[in-house]
């Protein structure tokens, strides 16, 4: 096996156990402009009914994003019918306007907290619902299309 196969494999597998808190982690594309009536929707099955964990929603955003933070409406929809529905407010930028997420290229990944310790008692499907309430300064019926935001995602972390 050449030295560059080995080096490679040796990177995937590095990373790959650097993510060993993630129990589910899904990423959902939108189109170019994040309608406000879109909603990204994740189905997830939990591995355990006992074990607490930690959730989080994802973003991917560019520099086409306008603003310095993103008010979010997530849903909850347990398996036998309750929901539980949370508006959320997330710093994007620093006070300099420098992005908060991560990424080397013009794409930021940005890890927003959402529930901590969260322990799913019900068996079954559950299902999270994301969409965006993002206005402007003095607009009531808020932002229609709200662009520079690329990809949603949903991740459960162990949190051992």
């Amino acid at each position: 096996m050449k030295t560059n196969n080995i080096i490679v494999i040796l990177l995937f597998v590095l990373a790959m156990s650097c993510d060993s808190k993630a129990v589910y982690d899904e990423y959902k594309s939108v189109s170019t402009a994040w309608n406000k009536e879109d909603v990204v929707s994740f189905k997830i099955n939990p591995p355990d009914s006992i074990k607490p964990y930690n959730l989080f929603v994802n973003l991917r955003n560019t520099n086409a994003y306008k603003f310095s933070n993103l008010y979010l409406i997530v849903e909850m929809k347990f398996p036998h019918g309750k929901a539980i529905t949370d508006t959320l407010q997330y710093a994007m930028t620093k006070p300099n306007g420098e992005w908060l997420g991560e990424g080397l290229s013009s794409v930021k990944e940005n890890k927003l907290w959402y529930k901590e310790g969260v322990i799913f008692k019900e068996k079954g499907e559950y299902k999270v619902n994301i969409q965006h309430a993002m206005r402007q300064n003095g607009n009531v019926n808020g932002v229609v299309n709200l662009e520079g935001i690329t990809d949603v995602g949903f991740r459960i972390e162990k949190t051992e």
